[in-house]
């Protein structure tokens, strides 16, 4: 019987271990994500190359700014290419006043151009379950998510920036 009990304990804690072990794993990507924004921040700064806040150039594109969380402050832009890469502290998601839900990964990236973010990896929306969003497009006072189908919401939910509620996993 104490054999058994030794098995079951030691097999048990080693699941625990394991579980801890990612866990710790999963914060340090995180942190070095951050880490990597920030550094290409003070870059940036270093060379004179000021960025505009993230909200700021979102309204630039006709886009409402409380799409990305609060503290997603640290972005890269390339005026060329249109390409849009948004660092997030962690993984979170946010809920807006139509109810809708967004989750967002630690790196977003798109291509930016006037009344849209297209190509977007690292978005997701709940439909029925997590879809993956692809684009959102602004036209008037509608807002278009597409995430596998096209779903138009009020833009004006979106208007106003919002702090991101942390979850354990995108």
């Amino acid at each position: 019987m104490d054999q058994i009990l030794n098995k079951v304990g030691s097999y048990w804690l080693g699941k625990r271990a394991n579980k801890e072990i990612d866990s710790v794993g999963d914060d340090l990507n995180s942190l070095s994500t951050s880490i990597e924004g920030g550094a290409k921040w003070l870059v940036n700064k270093i060379k004179g190359k000021m960025q505009k806040p993230l909200p700021e150039l979102l309204k630039e594109y006709n886009l409402p700014i409380g799409i990305f969380p609060r503290d997603a402050t640290n972005y890269e832009f390339n005026e060329e290419t249109g390409k849009l890469t948004v660092f997030i502290p962690a993984i979170c998601e946010m809920g807006y006043k139509d109810s809708s839900v967004l989750r967002f990964f630690t790196t977003v990236t798109g291509y930016l151009e006037k009344g849209k973010l297209a190509d977007i990896e690292g978005m997701k929306t709940k439909v029925f379950v997590w879809a993956k969003v692809t684009s959102i497009t602004c036209e008037g006072s509608k807002l278009y998510v597409t995430a596998g189908m096209k779903k138009n919401r009020s833009r004006e939910a979106y208007e106003v920036s919002r702090d991101g509620v942390s979850v354990d996993k995108f």
